[in-house]
C-alpha cells in the first residue's frame, strides 16, 4: 500500500511539475547538522541532531509513516574508532489524506543519532563525518524524494559541551519519547486490538495516542478508542493479522511521548465485560481457594477456627451444617467486599494492592483493639453473651458463626501466602466478575476446613469429645491472640511512629479494663453487665481520630539499601547480582522470611561473599510507586522476591517461601 500511495503522489507530481520544481540545490526540508559538542570525549559518545524545516505545507515522515511515506535512511561516512546508531525521531503528528494514515512533521522537527567512539583515540584526533539521507517530503497532493549530504568536523577532546548548546538540545530533546518503565501487554480478540499501557492514574493524559512502530499488528487509519482504568490506558482499535512476541510503538498525550513495549497477554475490554481466558480465570481460582486454606495456619485465624470446631463437638454437631454455610458467608462476603473495594479504588485511580486497608494506621488501630478484645475473652476475663443483639465472636448459633467468618477473613488476609500472590495478581488483569470470583475463591478456601466439619459426620466425630479440657484449651489459644496484639502494637509504630503505637497500647489498657470490669459484672449476675466494655470500648475507638501517619523507614538488614529503579539500575550496570525483596510490617509470610531465611547469619555471609547487592521495598504504607512495580511482575501484594543476575534485565521472581539453601545456591553462583 505506502509502494502504491508512492508511485500514485510521484505520478501526481510530474503532471504538476512546474509548480513543484525546486531551484537547483535548493531542497523542501531544510536539514542542519549540529553536534551537541566538538570535542567528543574518547571512549565516549556525543550526539548529533538533525535539525529540519519544512517549507509550508511539505511535510517530513516518522519512522513508521504510516500508511504511506518513506522512511529516513543514513549512510554514514565515518572515521574510524567511531560507529553511528539508528535514527531516534521525536513523537510526531497524525495526517489523514484520502482514508490513509499518515504519521508526519508538519513543521521544524528534529531527530538525533548518537556516535559512539572508541576509547583508544588519541586527543586532538580529528574526526571529519559525513552523511548521506535519504528521504521523502510530501504535501497533500504530491510527494518528491530528496537527499542531503552533510557533514561536520569533530575533534577529539575532553567532551566539554558549551551551557548555550546543552540548553538547546535538551530542548529539542523534549520531543523524544521517555522511556515509560512499566511494560505493557496486548492481547488481539474479534478482529480488536487492545492494548494495556500502565500510565499513573494521577497523570495528566490528554488526548492520548498510540503510534505503532510494529508494522502489521494494527489498522492505522482505524479510530483509537482510549479509556482509563486506575493506573491502567486500554487503546483499542481495529486489528490487522500480525501478533509479534514485542508490539512497540510511543504513547503520545498532551504532548509528550512515552516509548511503549507491550508483550502478548490477558487485557479486559474497556467495558471490563470482554470474554476473559477460562483457563487463567480457573488457574487464579485454584491458587486463591489453595492460598485461602493455607491462610487457616495463621496465628491470628487458628484460635478462630478451633473454637468453632470445639463448639460443634460441645453441641454435638446439631445445627453444624448451618453453622458451617453461615460462617462460610460471612467469610465470603467480606472477601467479596474487599475485592468489590479494590477494583473500585483502582478504578477511581488509587494504586492499592490486596490488603489495602492494612496499610491505613487507623485500620491498624482498630484491629488491635478487636484482636485483643479477642485475646481477653479467650483468656476467660470475660464472655460475650451479652448483648443479645451483640456479635457473639465465639458463641454458637449462626449468628455467631457468620460473625467469626467476617472477621477471620478481615484479620486473615494482610499478607499473601503460597499459591495466593500469583492468583491476586491475575485476578486484576481480569474483567470484574472474573476478579469477583478470584476473591470469592480466596473466602472459600479460607472457610473451607470449617465447611467440612459442618457437612462431613465423620470429621465431627473425630473432634476430642466435650470435657473440662476445652477451658483449658481455650486459655491456651489466647496466647497467639495476645501475640497478634503485639505483633499490630509493633505495626501501629512503623506506621504511626512512637506516639502512635502508644496511643495504641493506651487504648488497649483502657479497653482491658472496660472489660474485666464487664467480666466481674457478669460473674456477680448483674443486670446489663456488658455496658462498662461497651462505653470502653467506644472510648477506646475514639482515639482512632487522633492516629496519624508517621514517616516510614526502609526495613534494614545486613548490607540492604532501600529499594529504588534508579538504584537497582546502578546496580545492574555495574554488573553486580541483585537480590531485591518486597515487604511490610503486616505481612506474616514476609516476616517468617526474613527472620527464618533472609536474615540468618549463614544467608547473610552467602549474599556478602558473592557480592550481592540487596534491596528492601518495604510497602507498610502502600506506596504507590511500589505498588506499581509490584504489579509489573504479576503480584498484587507482598511478599514478592527477584534475583537478578549480573548482566540480566529480566529477574528470576522467588517461590514466595523461601528456604536458606535457594539464596545461598544463588549468591554462590551468582
Amino acid at each position: 500500500m505506502r509502494l502504491i500511495h508512492f508511485v500514485l503522489m510521484t505520478l501526481a507530481m510530474l503532471l504538476v511539475l512546474p509548480a513543484a520544481a525546486q531551484a537547483p540545490g535548493e531542497r523542501h526540508v531544510a536539514i542542519e547538522l549540529v553536534p551537541e559538542t566538538a570535542v567528543p570525549r574518547a571512549g565516549g559518545e556525543v550526539q548529533l541532531a538533525f535539525v529540519s524545516r519544512p517549507q509550508p505545507g511539505w511535510h517530513g515522515y516518522w519512522k513508521n509513516p504510516g500508511d504511506a511515506g518513506v522512511e529516513t535512511t543514513a549512510a554514514w561516512t565515518l572515521p574510524a574508532g567511531v560507529t553511528a546508531e539508528p535514527i531516534a525521531y521525536p513523537v510526531p503528528h497524525r495526517l489523514l489524506i484520502a482514508g490513509l494514515m499518515n504519521y508526519v512533521y508538519e513543521g521544524p522537527f528534529t531527530q538525533f543519532v548518537t556516535l559512539k567512539l572508541a576509547a583508544g583515540l588519541a586527543a586532538g584526533t580529528a574526526l571529519p563525518v559525513s552523511v548521506k539521507l535519504d528521504y521523502l517530503v510530501c504535501t497533500n497532493e504530491v510527494c518528491v524524494p530528496e537527499s542531503a549530504t552533510l557533514q561536520t568536523a569533530l575533534t577529539v577532546g575532553d567532551g566539554a559541551v558549551a551551557p548555550d548548546r546543552r540548553a538547546q538540545f535538551d530542548e529539542w530533546r523534549r520531543a523524544l519519547p521517555k522511556p515509560l518503565g512499566s511494560p505493557a501487554t496486548y492481547a488481539v480478540e474479534n478482529g480488536l486490538l487492545r492494548i494495556a499501557v500502565p500510565f499513573p492514574a494521577s497523570a495528566d493524559a490528554a488526548d492520548p495516542y498510540f503510534f505503532p512502530l510494529t508494522d502489521g499488528v494494527l489498522d492505522y487509519a482505524a479510530p483509537q478508542t482510549v479509556t482509563r482504568e486506575g493506573d491502567t490506558l486500554l487503546i483499542e482499535t481495529a486489528a490487522k493479522t500480525g501478533r509479534p512476541a514485542r508490539l512497540e510503538g510511543v504513547l503520545a498525550t498532551g504532548g509528550r511521548g512515552f516509548a511503549v513495549a507491550a508483550a502478548p497477554g490477558v487485557v479486559a475490554s474497556a467495558s471490563g465485560g470482554g470474554a476473559a481466558d477460562l483457563g487463567t480465570l480457573f488457574l487464579a481460582l485454584g491458587g486463591a481457594v489453595l492460598g485461602g486454606l493455607l491462610l487457616n495456619i495463621m496465628p491470628c485465624v487458628f484460635p478462630i477456627l478451633s473454637l468453632k470446631a470445639l463448639s460443634l463437638a460441645k453441641g454435638g454437631g446439631a445445627g453444624a451444617r448451618g453453622e458451617a454455610v453461615a460462617y462460610t458467608a460471612g467469610v465470603v462476603l467480606v472477601c467479596l467486599a474487599l475485592g468489590a473495594a479494590l477494583l473500585a479504588l483502582r478504578a477511581g485511580g488509587a494504586s492499592v494492592g490486596w490488603a489495602f486497608q492494612l496499610t491505613d494506621p487507623r485500620v491498624i488501630f482498630v484491629l488491635l483493639l478487636l484482636v485483643t478484645a479477642i485475646a481477653f475473652n479467650l483468656a476467660g476475663l470475660f464472655e460475650l453473651a451479652a448483648p443479645a443483639a451483640a456479635n457473639r465472636l465465639a458463641g454458637e448459633g449462626r449468628g455467631g458463626a457468620f460473625g467469626t467468618g467476617a472477621l477471620a477473613a478481615f484479620v486473615a488476609t494482610p499478607c499473601t501466602g503460597p499459591f495466593m500472590g500469583a492468583a491476586m495478581g491475575t485476578a486484576l488483569l481480569l474483567p470484574w466478575w472474573g476478579a469477583l470470583a478470584v476473591f470469592g475463591g480466596l473466602g472459600l478456601g479460607l472457610a473451607l476446613p470449617f465447611l467440612l466439619i459442618g457437612f462431613v459426620p465423620a470429621l465431627r466425630r473425630a473432634l476430642p469429645k466435650p470435657g473440662a479440657w476445652m477451658a483449658t484449651f481455650r486459655h491456651v489459644l489466647s496466647i497467639p491472640m495476645f501475640a497478634t496484639a503485639l505483633a499490630l502494637a509493633w505495626v501501629l509504630g512503623r506506621q504511626a511512629g512512637v506516639d502512635g503505637m502508644t496511643l495504641g497500647l493506651a487504648a488497649a489498657a483502657l479497653l482491658a479494663a472496660g472489660l474485666w470490669w464487664t467480666g466481674v459484672r457478669q460473674g456477680r449476675g448483674r443486670g446489663a453487665a456488658w455496658v462498662p466494655g461497651a462505653v470502653a470500648a467506644l472510648l477506646a475507638l475514639a482515639v482512632t481520630t487522633t492516629i496519624t501517619r508517621a514517616p516510614v523507614q526502609a526495613t534494614e538488614v545486613a548490607g540492604g539499601e532501600r529499594f529504588s529503579e534508579q538504584r537497582l539500575a546502578e546496580l545492574q550496570a555495574s554488573g553486580r547480582p541483585v537480590f531485591a525483596y518486597f515487604t511490610a510490617d503486616w505481612c506474616v509470610t514476609c516476616k517468617v522470611n526474613e527472620k527464618a531465611v533472609i536474615e540468618t547469619a549463614d544467608v547473610r555471609a552467602a549474599l556478602k561473599g558473592g557480592e550481592v547487592a540487596t534491596l528492601v521495598g518495604d510497602w507498610t504504607d502502600g506506596d504507590p510507586a511500589l505498588g506499581r512495580f509490584i504489579e509489573r511482575h504479576n503480584r498484587a501484594g507482598v511478599p514478592l522476591y527477584l534475583w537478578y543476575k549480573p548482566g540480566s534485565a529480566t529477574p528470576e521472581v522467588l517461590p514466595q517461601l523461601l528456604t536458606r539453601a535457594m539464596l545461598m545456591d544463588r549468591a554462590g553462583g551468582s
